[in-house]
């Protein structure tokens, strides 16, 4: 009798057991997948083939700005659903995403321009995907850090990606410890600050060595080279316009 009791109780745990391995592996099954898309920073050509299968199988597709990405999926005759998924709303969405991902629904998130998340919305939405068990994947292409990165000229091996800078408080102290970096710096800047920071670069990297990207794969793409007060006097011949890439030498390199 006992040892009737001791069977019936280890087939039960093994039951129990494989019970909770189905119920696990079902829940994974039937939650879907958040896709990291990225887009082109300029030229439409740029886009891949993986990024266009994933942006047309998925169930919709989250975006900045719905007016910039139209363009993009009109000209690739991409049908997909858009909804606005910005800084503004970000935190106020994720919850229901977090819900239709668990629910099944494939997602993709693009941003107006190269790969989501890097100095673009979507970092949370991440990290709450992969708190729930959700499966997120990366469909990867564009990214103008990483181009400006390749073409400058400056040592690659080490470098520190540092986005945009604060326009105001903190912006002097980041620039103070920049100054001691031994790596290269990339920086994105704005059209209307750039001036701003190559002065700031004079003041607290005198003779450093720089590449200033503007408007990269597009039509009037431009990249000059040169010490921080060489640049400074051709800055006023740049059609301040588009979205610029600084990319900075480690201190005490040169160009030689």
């Amino acid at each position: 009798m006992v040892l009737k009791l001791k069977i019936i109780r280890k087939l039960f745990n093994l039951v129990k057991a494989n019970h909770y391995i189905w119920k696990t592996k079902l829940n994974k099954d039937m939650n879907g997948s958040l896709y990291i898309v990225a887009t082109p920073i300029g030229n439409l050509d740029d886009i891949t083939l993986r990024a266009i299968e994933t942006l047309k199988s998925v169930d919709y597709i989250l975006c900045e700005d719905t007016r910039i990405s139209s363009r993009l999926l009109n000209s690739l005759e991409i049908k997909t659903k858009l909804i606005s998924f910005n800084a503004r709303t970000e935190e106020r969405k994720i919850p229901n995403i977090i819900n239709d991902l668990k629910n099944g629904k494939n997602i993709a998130l693009i941003s107006d321009a190269g790969t989501p998340t890097i100095s673009d919305p979507g970092i949370r939405l991440v990290n709450e995907a992969l708190k729930n068990g959700i499966e997120v994947k990366g469909i990867p292409g564009a990214n103008a850090a990483i181009l400006a990165l390749s073409i400058s000229g400056i040592p690659t091996d080490s470098f520190v990606f540092e986005g945009f800078l604060p326009q105001k408080k903190g912006r002097q102290k980041k620039l103070k410890e920049l100054a001691e970096e031994q790596r290269t710096i990339v920086i994105y800047e704005s059209p209307f600050r750039v001036e701003k920071l190559l002065n700031e670069l004079a003041e607290f990297m005198p003779g450093r060595f720089v590449a200033i990207n503007r408007e990269l794969t597009k039509k009037f793409e431009e990249t000059i080279r040169g010490t921080v007060e060489e640049l400074k006097e051709k800055i006023t011949d740049i059609k301040t316009k588009g979205e610029f890439v600084i990319v900075i030498a480690p201190k005490g390199w040169n160009n030689q």
